[in-house]
């Protein structure tokens, strides 16, 4: 039952109206199929149990949660229309949009949300994403469009957990028939529906019936997994592809004098890092990761590996995030004082060591220059590219720290809530060592541990932000990372198309693509 006490209601309201049916001319070029290209294959479909930005992207063509973000990456109400916060953020009702169905006709309503969530947290399902619903104590159905959800302890970043896409909510209908195979026959409450998928290529349909007057505007979307940097581009050249993300940044300038073609670059809120595993000789020792960091030019990587575009990072969150705190000391690039501090930890000659990532074109230059760098001092990294199922198997589904092979791991993260929680927690906090979460570097410190669980408290952003300053400068003390850069998103698109968005946190938008 609905608790009878005080309610504080949030002003997270429609700020906009829906949008208007598309005029009769812009639906006559509206038909057909807009091709994406990615450069990676989308290695799953159930945003419970996923961790890469990719697949949730395909997610978000079919699925949505209560709450999201626009192209700016503002906390908007999607299936939610509003929610009453109590006074002591340990309760939450959430009013529910009216009429909307799933694609499989069942209606969503308080206990498809129930279903939903319940599934995501219930432990014997093993869902990658079941640390985000961990605050959850229960949800109650309290009517057909509303629905309670009661924390076990106040969570300040709760209503952006609900904007996290491992929220989407799943159809009852669906889950019931398909269980653990959910995640090949999604079906959600989104502008277009699962046509098929394989390997390389996942393609999705126009929901005739979707919410919102006049979308989507388009009758497919066809996401094509091009993990070579030309490949992509010639794609989109031939008009075999509307959209390319990532665009490779150093064909910018050769692009630009394209007149069929947009390159778009925007700020991201991505950290490109290398973890270090500092249960593991030599990293367990401070000063072997400090020299590793002082060993690379950080404007160097960033200009060579992204063009220039983006920001060295000069603390463990990027500048764009909520919470952020500049450090004020970095590790500048200081080859002599990497060998010192080499020599210093018993490592005069250098090491090897392997150095694992992804298998894009660009994740490779990244290792490569890295490699160089590493050379430079001594240390000498076997540069090992991964496919994205090989990372899922070899890094994040390890089951205990003891049993982990990873050593040096270069790969890139982006807060997906918008909150500094989600940008530290779960990579930096002691129990987030997978598969429970991400801190594939196994680093604990409880200074680190106390400030993380101490942001989220309260909901006051002032004292959210003084613990998180507290965690930050304790992170960078450690140094669990090599700590590089912060770089824009870029992408390139037809300019016969718009209405495709890609988030700061490397994600896309596309429900109101549209062909000219």
């Amino acid at each position: 039952m609905l608790r009878r006490k005080l309610f504080l209601r949030t002003t997270l309201l429609l700020s906009v109206a829906l949008p208007l049916a598309v005029s009769a001319a812009h639906s006559a070029y509206a038909a057909g199929d807009v091709v994406v290209a990615l450069d990676n294959n989308v290695i799953g479909l159930d945003p419970a149990d996923l961790n890469d930005n990719l697949s949730m992207t395909a997610t978000r063509t079919m699925l949505q949660g209560l709450y999201g973000f626009d192209k700016d990456m503002k906390l908007i109400p999607v299936l939610a229309e509003s929610t009453d916060a109590s006074p002591d953020a340990l309760s939450y009702v959430v009013h529910l949009r009216k009429g909307v169905v799933f694609h499989d006709g069942a209606p969503f309503n308080a206990l498809a949300v129930k279903t939903s969530f319940e599934r995501a947290m219930n432990p014997e399902n093993h869902l990658k994403r079941a640390a985000l619903y961990d605050p959850i104590k229960t949800i109650e159905v309290v009517n057909d469009n509303t629905v309670e959800i009661t924390l076990k302890y106040p969570f300040g970043a709760f209503i952006n957990n609900l904007a996290h896409q491992a929220y989407a909510i799943s159809s009852p209908k669906a889950i019931a028939e398909y269980g653990k195979d959910l995640g090949r026959h999604p079906s959600g409450t989104g502008p277009y529906k699962f046509v098929s998928w394989a390997t390389d290529t996942l393609k999705v349909g126009k929901n005739e019936h979707y919410w919102k007057p006049g979308l989507p505007g388009v009758d497919s979307i066809t996401i094509r997994s091009t993990p070579e940097n030309g490949a992509r581009l010639a794609m989109l050249q031939a008009g075999e592809a509307q959209y390319i993300y990532p665009m490779p940044p150093e064909l910018v300038k050769v692009i630009e004098r394209d007149p069929k073609v947009d390159v778009v670059a925007a700020h991201s809120i991505y950290a490109r890092f290398v973890a270090l595993n500092v249960m593991r000789k030599p990293f367990n020792d401070v000063r072997v990761r400090q020299a590793l960091n002082y060993a690379v030019d950080k404007n160097a990587f960033l200009k060579v590996v992204f063009g220039g575009y983006g920001v060295v990072l000069d603390a463990p969150l990027p500048a764009n995030l909520s919470g952020y705190s500049k450090q004020p000391t970095g590790y500048p690039y200081d080859p002599a004082k990497a060998k010192a501090l080499l020599a210093e930890a018993g490592y005069p000659n250098g090491f090897e060591a392997p150095l694992w990532g992804g298998n894009s074109t660009i994740s490779q230059r990244g290792m490569q220059f890295l490699q160089q760098q590493f050379a430079a001092v001594g240390v000498k990294v076997s540069v090992e590219p991964l496919e994205a199922g090989v990372a899922a198997a070899k890094v994040w589904n390890v089951k205990a720290p003891e049993d982990a092979t990873t050593l040096m791991y270069y790969t890139g993260w982006s807060a997906s809530t918008g909150d500094a929680d989600w940008g530290l927690r779960p990579l930096f906090y002691s129990k987030a060592f997978p598969p429970n979460l991400f801190n594939v570097a196994y680093y604990a410190n409880p200074v680190t541990d106390a400030a993380i669980e101490a942001g989220l408290t309260t909901a006051d952003p002032v004292k959210r932000t003084e613990d998180y300053k507290t965690a930050q400068a304790q992170i960078w003390k450690d140094v669990p990372w090599v700590f590089l850069v912060s770089d824009d998103n870029l992408s390139a698109k037809s300019k016969q198309l718009s209405g495709i968005y890609v988030l700061p946190d490397g994600q896309m938008l596309m429900e109101e693509a549209a062909l000219k």
